[in-house]
């Protein structure tokens, strides 16, 4: 066997689906927890199943992340969590400290198992705040209040060692003075990473529907790209680097290790319904994707081994223009090796333009074309 710390690096994402509150800005593959203890007993099982079966065909990796996403899954029994979180260090044996991290919502029942998931393993809880005051978390549709916030990230960085905070942005009515203030209470929480996300209307969610009935009007661009430019400015102020267009950490050790892993291109598992992969075989980069129902996963790895639906081979194009779409998402850039099967032709252009800085190792967008990078990475594309 070789040495762990010798091996690729390899993260796992595992996807619980049940969400007490499906919230209105919501296209993620979710549904309502209604209880059903003996299907979410059968889904633990199945992904265990395809988590061991995914492994043995990657074969010796270096594990340095655990991602429990969803969904909700600190409504998973924190037992079935504990045994997923032993079964990927099992498989993959000896490696040095990995990231665990959780995703969950503020309310006091889910901050009651806090304890429970910490002795489970996880060591990071990624917190979903979203607001800290009463009237945009009910426009949220969120079932926790900013008391209730407040105590979970309080609670929260007692137990874990490291504590994210997830925020969501251009509301209507909000002003940067009312932004740049949330900010900063977010970080007296004593978070070391937050994550703000601005609020997108996705077609078939509730908020898309209450657009185009006319219930509210998403953010003005000019007043969106203002926010933007106030979350960056404060969350500098405070002491966190903009590693990422959305992620902020006070140092690189604060830094979540799993989202590196998309934005760098290294490979993770995915498991559970409606996951998504990349994996590496001899050299080839693989898309995978999991089963999107519940019932439909259980059925697909009890037949097959594994719950992979879907294995795409990722040609060189398609492979370059997700590094490139991912990134450029970062402070660090993209190496240009890993775009030579893009022409480029309009990097010079996007150049003289200040939306990116490009030498012979690397491209990197600049502040103002991270601002505007669906459109920068449109056109280095082409």
């Amino acid at each position: 066997m070789t040495n762990p710390n010798a091996r690729p690096a390899v993260g796992v994402y595992i996807h619980w689906p049940y969400c007490a509150r499906i919230c209105p800005y919501c296209d993620f593959a979710v549904v309502r927890d209604r209880g059903k203890k003996a299907e979410q007993a059968a889904l633990v099982d199945a992904i265990a199943a395809d988590l061991t079966a995914q492994a043995a065909m990657l074969g010796e990796r270096r594990l340095v992340s655990i991602f429990l996403g969803g969904g909700t899954p600190s409504l998973m029994d924190p037992e079935a969590a504990g045994r997923l979180i032993a079964l990927c260090r099992s498989v993959w044996p000896g490696a040095d400290e990995i990231e665990i991290t959780l995703e969950a919502n503020p309310t006091d029942a889910e901050a009651d198992r806090f304890a429970a998931f910490a002795a489970a393993g996880v060591n990071r809880l990624s917190l979903g705040v979203q607001a800290l005051d009463d009237a945009s978390l009910a426009f949220l549709g969120r079932n926790h209040g900013a008391d209730e916030a407040r105590r979970a990230a309080t609670l929260g960085g007692k137990l874990f060692r490291r504590l994210s905070l997830d925020f969501i942005y251009a509301l209507p009515g909000q002003t940067l003075a009312g932004w740049r203030d949330t900010l900063n209470a977010a970080a007296a929480l004593g978070a070391e990473h937050i994550s703000p996300y601005q609020l997108t209307i996705e077609a078939g969610t509730a908020f898309d529907r209450a657009v185009r009935r006319g219930a509210f009007a998403p953010a003005d661009p000019d007043l969106a790209a203002a926010l933007y430019d106030e979350t960056q400015d404060a969350l500098e102020a405070l002491g966190f680097d903009a590693y990422e267009v959305s992620n902020h950490a006070r140092g690189e050790a604060a830094r979540s290790r799993h989202n590196l892993i998309y934005w760098r291109g290294e490979d993770y598992l995915g498991v559970g319904p409606a996951a998504h992969g990349r994996l590496t075989f001899d050299g080839e980069r693989v898309a995978t994707e999991t089963p999107r129902g519940i019932a439909d996963y259980i059925a697909h790895v009890a037949k097959g081994g594994d719950g992979l639906a879907v294995r795409d081979v990722l040609d060189p194009r398609a492979r370059a223009e997700e590094r490139l779409l991912m990134g450029l998402r970062t402070y660090e850039g993209v190496s240009r090796t890993e775009l030579a099967a893009l022409s480029l032709a309009r990097m010079a252009e996007l150049v003289d333009a200040g939306m990116i800085v490009a030498d012979a190792a690397n491209l990197r967008a600049t502040p103002a074309g991270r601002l505007l990078l669906d459109r920068v990475t449109q056109m280095l594309a082409e």
